[in-house]
């Protein structure tokens, strides 16, 4: 498979753990663990501009990276997620210009921005304008391709219209399916995007890591979250302990079976654009767990279904002023 006319593997890297507050990793940790899903194969890699603060974020860790192993550069597509201002999205021609100048300012050099992808769709700012605006940044090559994050399939058709979009990044997992069902993932077929699937571990859910709410750190940003509020906790594990079956049937840890089933929509389906899942971690044995080549079979995926069908996830996506900023 390809993307922006490079060869890509068919599982995808995320680097927000590496920097995210407040527990980011060190420099030489991230490194091993960016060397070695390279080496297995995942040379997609996700970042953003807002992933950690503005003096650490995934910017400098990727300046890094590349000084060290300057011959990876041509390795790797790499996608930024920028255009997040001071009070929220900024996708105006300013905001969004400044967003990628920044970028490319942290990078000094080491590494292209394959993709730029405003983060969020700027409700102040028609998408028209903002993809206008990364279209001259793509004529001027300071990038090389204009991507979307979290939009609605409206959205998306009016972007392509006025100028190629290389991806679409919105939550897929078992405990997102959204996209499958809302036009999302038709619409990028038809026009013919590949649709890259971020958090496939359902933000921890799909771990194998998560048994009860004490599980969390008392500081984890997923206590803000609907689904790990607690009067809906024990209701959404009813939906892991059941997959943990699947994954003990098929001896498989529950990361693999969740990104399998992920990466499998756009294998068994014509209908469905590429799926590129981009599960992050932050130690090399998780690259390792995440990136085994594995495969479900029909009756695997039907019996996923089954159980999708017989116990519901219960709170939505985002809370607070981030489900505002859900475009569609």
């Amino acid at each position: 498979m390809s993307l922006v006319n490079r060869p890509i593997g068919p599982i995808g890297f995320g680097l927000m753990g590496l920097t995210w507050r407040p527990n980011p990793v060190s420099y030489d940790e991230a490194c091993a663990v960016m060397k070695r899903a390279l080496e297995l194969g995942a040379n997609f890699w996700n970042a953003g501009e807002f992933y950690g603060p503005p003096e650490a974020n995934s910017l400098q860790l990727l300046r890094h990276y590349f000084t060290r192993y300057p011959e990876d550069r041509a390795k790797v597509v790499l996608s930024v997620k920028g255009g997040i201002g001071a009070h929220g999205p900024d996708g105006s021609a300013a905001g969004i210009k400044a967003s990628v100048a920044n970028c490319l300012r942290l990078l000094e050099g080491t590494k292209e921005i394959d993709i730029f992808e405003p983060a969020r769709v700027d409700p102040q700012t028609p998408i028209e304008t903002t993809v206008a605006a990364l279209a001259d940044e793509v004529h001027a090559g300071r990038i090389r391709a204009i991507g979307l994050s979290e939009c609605s399939a409206a959205t998306v058709r009016r972007a392509a219209a006025v100028h190629p979009i290389a991806s679409v990044e919105v939550e897929l997992s078992l405990f997102s399916t959204d996209p499958l069902s809302n036009g999302v993932a038709a619409c990028c077929a038809a026009l013919q995007i590949p649709l890259v699937a971020y958090s496939p571990l359902s933000r921890g859910w799909l771990t194998g890591t998560i048994s009860s709410l004490d599980d969390l750190p008392a500081d984890s940003m997923l206590r803000q979250y609907p689904r790990f509020q607690p009067e809906v906790f024990d209701l959404n594990l009813k939906l892991v302990d059941a997959l943990r079956l699947i994954a003990a049937r098929k001896r498989l840890t529950l990361p693999q079976v969740a990104i399998a089933w992920v990466k499998a929509h756009s294998e068994k389906s014509p209908d469905l654009p590429l799926i590129i899942p981009i599960p992050g971690c932050t130690t090399v044995a998780r690259v390792e767990e995440n990136l085994a080549r594995v495969d479900l079979d029909d009756a695997d995926m039907q019996q996923i279904a089954d159980i999708l069908d017989r116990i519901p996830v219960h709170g939505g996506r985002y809370g607070g002023f981030l489900a505002a900023l859900m475009d569609g």
